[in-house]
């Protein structure tokens, strides 16, 4: 039976405008986004499938673009759809992160970082601008590099926060691994970052390594 034809607690948009998102389940608001079913199966039921297929939500929503393409329901279009509504939630962190007056809640820091840079693939290093007040002037991805290595070139990242008119900075960068412990090279590049930055009156407030739900601080670590 086609999605339409339930009774209407059951259906997943109008069970979210009349309950809020928070109460469906993972099946459903996947539902919501696919908007259709394929022949003989709804929206639901195919989300269901999707999950099951590809082990989790996460799963699903970070696999390789030629694996979702081909999975039954899905194809470039939804791929695409999926793809946006990730982005979609990034920028709107991101944006949330900006509009605070000044940056005080380090877990929010942690938490838009670990969405934007946990599920790549490769190592990004990334580094959030902020003026004397601390708080957010832009985000900027950097450099991009391989599975274990993203080449930094303390030069570039000078180059930036002068553009930036940047008073301080938070750098970051993930390991595809999911393990976060910061490596003797990332401690060398954070001391000459710290050297540069000095040198046109930036202060290099900290360096975040983002891993699986994970994310070190050398701050904290005293590394800095």
């Amino acid at each position: 039976m086609s999605i339409r034809h339930w009774p209407a607690g059951e259906r997943p948009r109008e069970k979210l405008l009349e309950l809020g998102p928070g109460v469906l389940t993972e099946a459903e608001l996947l539902a919501i986004l696919l908007q259709t079913g394929v022949r003989g199966h709804s929206a639901l039921d195919v989300a269901r499938s999707l999950l099951l297929e590809f082990g989790s939500l996460r799963a699903l929503m970070t696999a390789e673009r030629i694996r979702l393409c081909e999975a039954r329901g899905l194809g470039p279009a939804r791929y695409v759809l999926l793809q946006a509504s990730l982005e979609l939630a990034r920028r709107h962190y991101q944006e949330l992160l900006a509009s605070q007056s000044t940056l005080g809640n380090p877990h929010a820091v942690r938490e838009f970082l670990q969405m934007r840079l946990r599920d790549l693939p490769y190592e990004v290093f990334c580094c959030l601008w902020l003026d004397s007040r601390h708080r957010v002037i832009a985000f900027d991805e950097l450099f991009r590099g391989t599975l274990d290595q993203a080449n930094v070139h303390t030069r570039e990242v000078v180059k930036q926060a002068l553009s930036r008119n940047a008073a301080a900075v938070i750098a970051a960068h993930n390991h595809p691994s999911g393990v976060a412990e910061p490596s003797v090279a990332d401690q060398m590049i954070t001391h000459r970052l710290k050297e540069a930055l000095a040198l046109v009156d930036v202060r290099l407030i900290d360096h975040l390594v983002v891993g699986d739900g994970v994310c070190e601080s050398f701050a904290e670590r005293g590394l800095l």
